[in-house]
């Protein structure tokens, strides 16, 4: 059953939010408008694959079939992410009122071993887990498409592939936002000699906007999709190539373990929120599970009294992100591993519990917090809502930048680093600094545990809002302020997801704010109650959020006519190859 929490409560939850905009109002008038629509939308990180998407909706085919095409669309147009060879999730909500949840993250070979990273000095080996062919998991993008397409879509497979198949065949030309991606990773794809191919220019410098990017092996491997399914790549030619470049470059990566993949259907996560249903990722995402436990433990708050960008309202939250996480990196793993305790997560009870532990004026402390009871961040996020009041959520990943930055020769498809997500060792930090516990163990066939967190919001029973974000460990927080800027603050859609952000998550123990989220005297008081603040430089890269609003520009704004029903999508601006896409 949905968690219903209190009016009075989720009054105050929802102006946490608002610490994270900067000093100035001018800052949100920065935003550009959301983009308008009255029959369909989508926005994703990458322009063409928002076009992709979009066509297809205006032919006929619905939201699901626009996120099938927009997903093989990705894997051509955004190597950064969008990708054949990761894996990901999708958060549907059917007009008819189905819902659903599908699980194509990668999983452990069945070589894989708890220990298989660690030196003979007990230690993390540096870069075993994020670089090369030993830090690959078996891709499921294909597998989850096709079950999407199959379990919901209305559209033929060769007609969804199509559109991703010319842009690789005949190539496109790199916009700016489209050359960014490569200068930080080139010299990593250098060394690998298929990925020079592709992505390093004949001098050996980054691919720059202008040059045209024309991928005829990836073309293949779509070419045989469109004509033989996910069968053809799982057991096909594609699967070969990619185990043989495995095993010559020291992976594990075996053909059993392509014909055992399958994705997983699952129940999403559900909690309320005022008038609002909240449909989020399940385990092995940590996603939902936090984000309601975050928002049912600040109910009993009042942050919108005690003011936007206040000290206390930033104090309340950021500990409750701290128990969140704590709970996140030592209890959840793996489903078909490990018991999930989300229903006492996520409970009443239980918040009360960790309100109790919190005290008003003090900061908590990370280490050895107890239980109360017995992905740098290149990953995608794309959110579609069609005609019919279809919607659907999709975050997919790739875990670091380009993965692990080796291309499978003959294939074009660039292989994940999502093995770090494990727990290499309890304790020891992973690419985005978690410390992690036995639940997340490296184990065969086992699927790391995830942050993604494609949401559905839902008011009335239709859909209000899909969102999400790349990020990493930050995908959790930001897609609760997204929300929260919207729901209490009236913010529009694109200046919500511009809004600049914080996070807590356990260890380190720290505030990690974007540069100028908040005023240096909020900062100093944060200070002075014991927290540990520090803006992060670098946060531009954890950007990238992707959302819809269903009715009207603002929650609290009337619709634009008797009956009409808009869209309003945003990409975060942080995203400069991004679009958000309607008709």
């Amino acid at each position: 059953m949905p968690i219903r929490l209190s009016s009075r409560a989720l009054s105050g939850l929802l102006a946490s939010a608002l610490v994270i905009l900067p000093a100035a109002p001018a800052a949100l008038a920065a935003s550009p408008a959301p983009v308008e629509a009255a029959h369909g939308m989508v926005v994703t990180a990458q322009r063409l694959a928002s076009e992709v998407g979009v066509e297809v909706l205006r032919q006929g085919g619905n939201a699901v079939d626009a996120a099938v095409a927009v997903g093989y669309a990705l894997a051509v147009t955004y190597p950064t992410a969008g990708n054949l060879g990761g894996g990901g999730f999708m958060t549907v909500r059917m007009a008819d009122g189905r819902t659903g949840f599908l699980d194509f993250r990668e999983r452990a070979p069945q070589a894989a071993s708890r220990d298989m990273y660690l030196g003979p000095d007990g230690k993390p080996v540096a870069g075993l887990s994020t670089d090369g062919w030993l830090a690959a998991g078996v891709p499921g993008s294909v597998s989850g498409l096709e079950t999407a397409r199959e379990r919901f879509g209305t559209k033929g497979r060769a007609e969804l592939i199509a559109p991703a198949l010319r842009l690789a065949r005949d190539g496109f030309t790199l916009s700016p936002g489209d050359g960014e991606s490569f200068a930080e990773a080139s010299a990593d794809l250098a060394k690998d000699p298929a990925a020079r191919l592709i992505y390093v220019r004949p001098n050996g410098s980054p691919l720059q906007a202008g040059d045209r990017l024309v991928q005829p092996d990836l073309a293949a491997v779509l070419q045989a999709v469109s004509d033989g399914g996910a069968s053809a790549f799982y057991e096909g030619d594609a699967a070969r190539r990619i185990v043989e470049g495995s095993q010559k470059g020291g992976g594990i990566l075996e053909m059993e373990d392509f014909k055992r993949y399958r994705t997983r259907e699952l129940e999403p996560v559900r909690c309320g929120y005022r008038e609002l249903e909240i449909l989020s990722a399940p385990p092995p995402s940590s996603g939902g599970t936090v984000i309601c436990q975050i928002l049912n433990t600040v109910e009993a708050y009042p942050l919108k009294d005690a003011g936007y960008g206040s000290a206390q309202g930033v104090h309340w939250m950021t500990e409750a992100m701290r128990f969140a996480f704590r709970d996140r990196n030592q209890e959840l793993g793996d489903p078909d591993f490990v018991r999930n305790p989300v229903e006492r997560l996520t409970s009443d009870a239980y918040a009360g519990a960790i309100r109790a532990r919190i005290d008003d004026r003090r900061a908590g402390v990370s280490e050895g917090l107890a239980p109360v009871s017995g992905e740098k961040a290149e990953t995608t996020h794309y959110s579609i809502v069609d005609a019919a009041g279809n919607a659907v959520a999709v975050t997919t990943t790739l875990n670091g930048s380009f993965g692990a930055r080796v291309v499978a020769p003959g294939t074009g498809i660039l292989l994940n680093n999502e093995m770090d997500d494990f727990t290499m060792k309890p304790g020891v930090p992973n690419l985005y600094g978690l410390v992690q516990g036995e639940a997340n163990a490296i184990a065969p066939g086992k699927t790391p545990l995830s942050s993604m967190s494609p949401t559905i919001v839902l008011k009335d029973g239709r859909p209000l809002m899909v969102l999400g974000t790349p990020g990493g460990s930050r995908i959790i927080t930001a897609v609760v302020e997204t929300f929260l800027n919207v729901v209490e603050y009236g913010m529009d859609v694109q200046e919500a997801v511009d809004a600049p952000r914080i996070h807590h998550q356990w260890l380190p123990d720290r505030i990690a704010l974007e540069p100028r989220a908040l005023s240096p005297d909020t900062q100093r008081v944060l200070r002075e109650m014991g927290h540990r603040v520090e803006e992060d430089a670098d946060w531009p890269v954890w950007g990238e959020a992707a959302a819809i609003l269903v009715g009207a520009p603002r929650l609290d704004a009337e619709p634009a006519g008797p009956g009409e029903r808009h869209l309003f999508g945003a990409i975060d601006s942080r995203a400069r190859a991004g679009a958000a896409v309607g008709y």
